[in-house]
């Protein structure tokens, strides 16, 4: 079924890594020599100049071995108890690998929410982007402690196909206890076929998927079908590989068995799509030279606004007009109504004069705006 090549590793500009529970812990514990050689892994992708987030599984499961809980399903508040345990246990582990290879870790938790509110979308991925421009390796994970059913992605899969998304990556490597998609469940039918590149995910290769197999983790290959229609729409792609061995990372860019999905176009070209899409909720005019910045790709700052209309908060879409009152684009815009027409005019480093507090230097970001 493949007809075109896997994408490499090499070429990758950001990658996130999830880390299925099975991979990172056993019943013996964490696996720290495991989680060492991983941390060497991602500390070479590092040095090459490739931006890294992990979205990490693992903090109940460490948790609910220091409270010692049962096996099995837990109680929503002993998962949740189990999690807070777990999760400052899982963002320590993380630092002592990566620290000696000098690579900085930041630990972020979400929740679904945090990516369905655009003024929390645009947080995130402000906080994201800043961490990876200080060369920091962001550690994710759903924040289990709060989340409810209501409100929770479920699997860390999913999860991460959203962060992959939300930060424009490249490649999304979901390592877990499988080594790719097949046909059938190789368990259970010996004339199943691997299947290495997926090049559009059909009504057919979403039949193949089959139910979680592992005790410890929550996403079987159902999620991650899931997770990868998410990813390729963003243009990012995805592999599926086995992650047990040690440097699973190097493992999977010496050609280690793994199914690749491929993307639909790139990471800024669907994201612009996806603004452009969106029903504006006002409108900003701007003078002639912030449309001449704009269509050389630049941000929109306060300075060039002459005119707010409309009400809108932090994060919702606006279109952006000229002098002429011709639409010149649209964005995700970083103020309130308000606060746009307090600053509207102004340079930025009287923002926080005007409104009593720091702010964004732009009014809307040129990765949130598509312009022409």
């Amino acid at each position: 079924m493949a007809t075109v090549s896997a994408p490499e590793l090499a070429q990758a500009k950001r990658i996130v890594i999830k880390i299925g529970s099975a991979l990172l812990v056993d019943l013996g514990g964490l696996r720290e020599e495991w989680l060492r050689s991983l941390a060497a892994d991602v500390a070479g992708l590092h040095a090459r100049g490739t931006g890294v987030v992990i979205v990490s599984s693992g903090s109940i499961a460490l948790g609910r071995r220091v409270l010692d809980l049962p096996g099995g399903a837990l109680p929503l508040e002993q998962s949740q108890a189990a999690a807070a345990v777990g999760q400052i246990r899982l963002a320590r582990a993380y630092e002592e690998a990566l620290g000696p290879h000098g690579v900085n870790t930041a630990q972020v938790l979400v929740t679904l929410e945090d990516t369905a509110d655009r003024r929390r979308y645009l947080n995130s991925r402000a906080t994201l982007e800043t961490l990876l421009s200080l060369g920091v390796v962001p550690i994710v994970n759903e924040n289990d402690t709060v989340a409810t059913d209501e409100i929770r992605f479920g699997d860390n899969d999913r999860l991460a196909a959203q962060i992959a998304v939300t930060i424009g990556a490249d490649q999304l490597l979901l390592l877990s206890d499988v080594d790719g998609l097949y046909t059938a469940n190789p368990k259970t039918d010996p004339s199943a076929e691997h299947l290495p590149v997926i090049e559009h995910i059909t009504p057919e290769i979403e039949a193949m998927a089959g139910d979680p197999v592992s005790g410890l983790s929550k996403g079987g290959m159902k999620t991650k079908l899931l997770a990868a229609k998410v990813a390729v729409a963003g243009g990012c792609a995805m592999a599926i590989a086995e992650g047990f061995a040690d440097h699973p990372v190097g493992v999977l860019e010496q050609g280690g068995r793994c199914s690749w999905f491929l993307p639909e176009g790139d990471p800024q070209v669907a994201r612009k799509r996806w603004i452009a899409a969106m029903k504006p909720r006002g409108e900003l005019f701007v003078d002639e030279g912030a449309a001449n910045a704009l269509r050389s790709g630049k941000s929109l700052l306060p300075a060039g606004i002459t005119k707010v209309v409309g009400r809108f908060g932090r994060g919702d879409p606006v279109t952006i007009a000229g002098p002429d009152r011709a639409v010149l684009g649209k964005g995700l815009v970083r103020y309130t109504a308000d606060e746009a027409r307090q600053i509207a005019g102004h340079r930025s480093g009287e923002i926080e004069e005007i409104l009593g507090y720091p702010g964004r230097a732009a009014l809307i970001h040129r990765d949130d705006m598509v312009v022409g």
